[in-house]
């Protein structure tokens, strides 16, 4: 019995000594195997924050797991989920706790600003690093143009093409004084627009959701640009089954607030407020965080809205 648990030690050490050669001799340390395993399990773990009650909590912790995210990133830069992960984190707390912010007057508002834009930036490029790693020279194809370059994108593509257009987008959105900056938006449409027929589903209408706010802001420039960022928000309560607060929120920034139309603007606004959020667990978060947002609004309604000079709105 003695001899045959020795025989069998042996060979569980003779085992576990032909892969560690082999992953030396494949160039793959240990390390580095670890660190893939380690980020694959924290790039796929999202559900614990979405799913919070507590928006504070989450803004309090995040920093923190981002930092974690670009320390497992500088061991494996390639790590194609992890640079998603990177972008969407990076995104999602300028959006959720910097943003808000801006909305102050002085100094806190202003450096809230330049705040977002760099978390904004931040988060596009860590967007760009993981098409790079999809897309054979990427970053050449798409200083050369644009649309090519995002055309050789496929559906699993369409979380980074999205979150690098969300980042770019909201950094262009708080950089009107940059004129290069601003300059960037036709790449933004093409990142949206491939994301968008690769998988229009993406997130339950998140691609629509983000086309309601991005069609808005070029109907200066496009007489038809409000008709389509109306369709993208009937798609895009379609396409959450109407349990999502974010489209209502969109629409009343991005439609009635342009449009003067306040009986609009309440409307949309107390759909948001009366949607419970507990109905679906996993957009709690967002859903909390879209109607805080709807509450701010009705709060600072009267900066929005130009009054008639018979106290009526216009």
């Amino acid at each position: 019995m003695g001899n045959a648990r020795r025989r069998e030690s042996r060979s569980a050490l003779a085992a576990t000594g032909l892969l560690l050669l082999g992953a030396v001799t494949s160039g793959c340390s240990l390390r580095t195997m670890a660190v893939n395993q380690l980020g694959s399990a924290i790039a796929s773990g999202g559900a614990t924050f979405s799913s919070d009650d507590d928006p504070e909590l989450v803004g309090d912790a995040l920093p923190f797991s981002l930092k974690l995210i670009e320390s497992l990133l500088a061991e494996s830069p390639n790590h194609t989920a992890l640079l998603v992960a990177a972008s969407r984190g990076f995104t999602q707390y300028a959006y959720g706790w910097v943003e808000p912010v801006r909305d102050e007057e002085g100094e806190r508002g202003e450096a809230a600003r330049l705040r977002s834009r760099r978390l904004c930036l931040r988060a596009r490029e860590y967007g760009l690093r993981a098409l790079a790693t999809s897309i054979d020279n990427f970053r050449v194809r798409l200083a050369a143009d644009p649309k090519a370059a995002v055309a050789l994108a496929r559906k699993n593509d369409v979380p980074a093409l999205y979150w690098t257009a969300a980042a770019w987008g909201l950094a262009i959105s708080g950089s009107k004084d940059d004129l290069d900056l601003m300059a960037d938006l036709p790449v933004v449409e093409a990142f949206i627009s491939r994301a968008a027929e690769l998988d229009p589903d993406f997130e339950n209408g998140a691609i629509d959701t983000f086309l309601i706010t991005f069609e808005a802001s070029r109907s200066a420039f496009s007489k038809d640009a409000g008709a389509r960022a109306r369709a993208h928000f009937g798609r895009a309560v379609q396409r959450s089954g109407g349990a999502s607060a974010s489209p209502y929120v969109a629409a009343a920034e991005a439609l009635a607030i342009p449009d003067q139309n306040r009986a609009e603007f309440n409307e949309l606004l107390s759909r948001a407020l009366a949607m419970d959020a507990d109905k679906r667990p996993e957009w709690r978060l967002q859903n909390i965080l879209a109607q805080r947002r709807a509450r701010w609004l009705l709060a600072h309604a009267d900066d929005f809205f130009i009054e008639s000079p018979t106290g009526g709105n216009q």
